[in-house]
């Protein structure tokens, strides 16, 4: 079922009355208008859409290599950059990939994300993610991406659950409100109105696979078209692990949609795959502060833990789907 399909049932709820009764609800009318509100629900509260003015102040990651000392770090030990290259960059963001792609069958992690959408820096979302990775074998695909998300915060999404299995449902991600609106289940197309309201890209798009493919894309248009500076920190940690903190600098604006200043990325120096990405813009006239476009981090990430179908199935009696 599908937001439009409960949209254009809604039009017919109340029967007209005639001309000595007063008209009677339909039965089942009221499950009716629970699924449009459970519907708008979820499809806003996937993007977080609320008015720009009634926003809260949203705290926003600001550059790490600007703070001095790295946090938990005596002044002593703090880090040194190396400078480095794009090339450097790009090899590890590939060899990130080939380990990620060869050997990592599925995990587990806690992620925080940041986006601006439209101008407007929302407030950061935390989520437990599941995700077993797309197997291809002879440049087939034998297995794809399957995603299960629960919300741990803000408190409005708190409890709502996201599954999307491309091989079930008609690839719709299946989902259910929080709190008083977990009273049905909604299926939407991912790439929907509701389901990108609020988001930069939709739910096929998650993940340290595509984040690291996203990093070599960019890596390799800056290489054309940016005049940039990059630097390589060993021993930067990212929640309790180690990892080379990478910087790309752009000295002047290249005029694409994906434009920044500047970008952080660290790499798991023991396992190779990336912990966290943040993206800053160009300073506003009057300030020098970058502003937040994107920050993703993943903490906790457990590797090859053996997820199954249960995982991916919303009738999973460890899940809360009505």
């Amino acid at each position: 079922m599908n937001a439009s399909s409960n949209i254009s049932a809604s039009a017919g709820d109340t029967p007209p009355a005639d001309s000595g009764n007063r008209a009677r609800p339909r039965r089942g009318g009221w499950k009716t208008v629970a699924g449009i509100g459970v519907i708008l629900a979820i499809g806003f509260g996937l993007g977080r859409w609320t008015a720009p003015g009634v926003l809260p102040p949203a705290p926003a990651p600001t550059p790490i290599g600007d703070k001095t000392p790295v946090a938990g770090r005596p002044a002593e030990g703090v880090p040194v950059p190396q400078e480095a290259t794009l090339e450097d960059v790009l090899q590890l963001a590939r060899e990130g990939l080939t380990e990620l792609q060869k050997n990592i069958n599925d995990y587990t992690a806690h992620v925080i994300k940041q986006e601006r959408i439209g101008g407007i820096l929302r407030p950061p979302e935390e989520m437990d993610l599941k995700l077993q990775t797309e197997q291809t074998e002879n440049g087939k695909v034998i297995r794809p991406m399957r995603v299960y998300l629960r919300f741990t915060s803000p408190v409005s999404m708190a409890g709502q659950e996201v599954i999307w299995d491309p091989q079930a449902n008609d690839n719709k991600l299946v989902a259910h409100g929080a709190g008083l609106l977990n009273v049905m289940r909604v299926s939407l197309k991912p790439d929907s109105f509701l389901a990108m309201t609020g988001n930069r890209y939709p739910i096929t798009q998650i993940g340290l696979t595509n984040l690291v493919r996203k990093l070599i894309e960019r890596g390799e248009l800056d290489q054309q078209t940016a005049a940039a500076t990059v630097s390589i920190t060993e021993g930067h940690l990212e929640g309790d692990r180690e990892c080379k903190l990478i910087r790309v600098v752009h000295t002047e604006p290249t005029g694409r949609p994906d434009d920044f200043s500047l970008a952080e990325i660290a790499i798991d120096s023991q396992r190779q795959i990336p912990l966290r990405y943040t993206a800053f813009g160009w300073p506003e006239e009057g300030s020098s502060a970058p502003p937040l476009l994107e920050s993703y981090t993943y903490l906790d990430v457990e590797l090859n833990v053996g997820l199954t179908d249960a995982d991916f199935d919303p009738d999973n009696p460890d899940y809360d789907f009505p």
